[in-house]
């Protein structure tokens, strides 16, 4: 019955932020849904879509549901890495002596949304790998440590390639997931015009605090799994290299490298919040490969062959599930 109880409260409460979100956003259940599982996972999250399709105006209408500080950086190729961590100023004192104080930067919230991050140089992208792995910033020799929870939602256009820096696979490999945000249905579009351009407004309520979502991500770690689906999930890490025995043939002929093993840790983390949102607690195989895309697709690197032809890694990922289905019995 406790389990059964948090679970009911698990789903309840993140009912309630998809409700506030709905008010504002219209469409991308399953974008909405990705987020949630990285809130509650503890990872951060890869936005990848053309511009106007809401990916800002999602993290900022979570942030506001959520109750927490925001963030906002627009990269650009001459943003310095200081303008994201911050900086040492000299300050004067009110004796008229003068001492160098820490200035945060945009870094030092709660929800940071970082905008085009594969506009700026690949010196300031690396300038989010410590905030992003330790949750920490370290400044001239002196560290601080970031207020939890936090996480990075980042945003990228996968078609403007001119100006651009695209992420190194050290840095693709923070994220928990890769969202691919899609253009709205004919309908959703009708819907968004109405919202946009009549004088009706949303409001977004607060219904959680930091708090509670420590304590919701304290849950998630505590959701069982069976030695037999955790062993599902290696071999579909393991599957993603090409020297593998578990690799599908296109893997071995188009992919140069595959997931490290957080890949493996982003499948387990994020198909324990889909199984609460299940109304689970323990999670099957079904939840394992309902993630395996967005958690591994940015952690796949094609060989020259396979971009040459266009390979889409959410087919061989598709592919590699069909290889390790468990097996029907009469």
């Amino acid at each position: 019955m406790e389990a059964t109880a948090a679970v009911n409260e698990f789903v309840g409460r993140v009912n309630a932020i998809k409700e506030q979100m709905a008010n504002v956003i219209v469409g991308q259940e399953m974008i909405v849904e990705g987020v949630m599982m990285c809130l509650f996972g503890g990872g951060h999250v890869l936005l990848e879509g053309v511009p106007g399709l809401g990916k800002t105006l999602m993290v900022r209408t979570l942030s506001q549901s959520l109750g927490l500080n925001f963030s906002r950086i627009q990269f650009t190729p001459d943003l310095m890495p200081a303008d994201v961590t911050g900086t040492n100023i000299i300050a004067e004192l009110p004796d008229g002596r003068k001492e160098f104080q820490f200035q945060p930067g945009a870094v030092f919230t709660n929800v940071l949304l970082a905008d085009e991050i594969n506009r700026a140089t690949p010196k300031t992208q690396s300038a989010l790998l410590e905030a992003m792995q330790e949750r920490s910033v370290t400044v001239a020799g002196k560290t601080y440590k970031l207020d939890e929870p936090y996480i990075v939602l980042a945003t990228q256009n996968p078609l403007e390639m001119e100006g651009t820096y695209p992420l190194p696979e050290a840095q693709l490999d923070r994220f928990l997931f890769k969202l691919k945000v899609y253009f709205p249905t004919f309908d959703d579009m009708l819907q968004i015009l109405n919202r946009t351009t009549t004088s009706a407004t949303q409001e977004v309520n607060n219904v959680m605090d930091a708090a509670t979502i420590l304590a919701m991500r304290g849950l998630v770690r505590e959701v069982p799994i069976a030695p037999h689906v955790q062993e599902h999930a290696v071999r579909l890490v393991l599957g993603t290299h090409p020297d593998s025995e578990y690799a599908t043939e296109q893997i071995r002929q188009f992919v140069r490298y595959g997931s490290s093993p957080r890949g493996a840790q982003a499948l387990l983390l994020s198909s324990k919040v889909r199984a609460l949102l299940q109304h689970r607690f323990h999670v099957a195989i079904e939840d394992i490969d309902f993630v395996a895309r967005p958690a591994l697709r940015h952690r796949m690197i094609l060989n020259f062959e396979g971009q040459a032809e266009g390979v889409d890694a959410d087919q061989l990922i598709d592919d590699l599930i069909e290889r390790h289905a468990p097996a029907v019995t009469a």
